[in-house]
């Protein structure tokens, strides 16, 4: 590391848990987040500001003034920008030491799986359940960590699906594909602003904590928030043995 990064990076380096090696084994890694919207504001920010060496960050939207309320990548002069290369210049603005890749095409799974290739921890900040299934399918054809978070109105929640632990159980476990699901977006539903911040955040703290080796993670569990009594409650997820994705039939 310069003298610049152990000044940057020194709060981080005073941990017993990071110190120099997990630190660097920070500035080493490699992102990927897929949404800048709410949750991937938030998740991006705190990442590129720890100093995680590459960021490759997707999304085909445009800014718009309805995002503004929550969205904290963007602002009023990025109307109408692409959302993926708007967030690039927040967090170049953020860690210039920290390379940002933005991605501004609609990914087929096949293009995003070769983006997923290179990366060490995928985070789902999507906002629809196709993207989510694919995600994990695409997670658990790699062996890669998925931290998955979502939220709508005052409620989020957040999990972790390591592949690399073959008794993980995937997003299909928690939420097997019916083909039936009604999508429930912030343009139909709303969204209270701070949510998107903390599940964001929350999900910036999974994949750290994945990259150091600290602690223990969300896998095999349900983190939800309910924000109006700030309720925390946490679920046991079990691996179903019938999952279409990660059974062994």
């Amino acid at each position: 590391m310069t003298d610049n990064q152990l000044i940057r990076y020194s709060r981080h380096i005073l941990l017993p848990d990071i110190e120099y090696e997990g630190q660097l084994n920070l500035i080493n890694s490699h992102i990927l987040i897929v949404g800048a919207g709410g949750l991937g504001s938030a998740a991006s920010i705190y990442l590129a500001a720890s100093g995680i060496g590459k960021i490759t960050i997707c999304d085909f939207d445009t800014v718009d003034l309805s995002n503004l309320q929550r969205q904290i990548l963007h602002t009023d002069r990025r109307l109408g920008i692409n959302k993926a290369l708007s967030a690039k210049s927040t967090l170049e603005a953020i860690n210039p030491e920290v390379k940002i890749f933005g991605i501004e095409e609609r990914l087929d799974a096949e293009k995003m799986k070769k983006l997923a290739y290179e990366v060490d921890v995928i985070i789902d900040c999507s906002d629809n359940f196709l993207t989510r299934y694919s995600l994990n399918q695409i997670a658990y054809d790699l062996k890669k960590p998925l931290v998955s978070g979502a939220a709508i109105g005052f409620d989020g929640q957040v999990s972790v699906f390591d592949f690399r632990d073959e008794n993980t159980p995937c997003y299909q476990c928690l939420f097997p594909d019916t083909s039936e699901d009604e999508e429930l977006r912030c343009s139909d539903h709303g969204v209270f602003s701070p949510i998107v911040g903390i599940i964001g955040c929350t999900q910036a703290a999974e994949a750290m904590k994945i990259i150091l080796k600290v602690g223990k993670s969300l896998m095999g569990r349900l983190l939800i928030l309910e924000s109006k009594g700030m309720n925390w409650k946490n679920f046991k997820v079990p691996k179903d043995p019938q999952c279409k994705v990660c059974s062994n039939k």
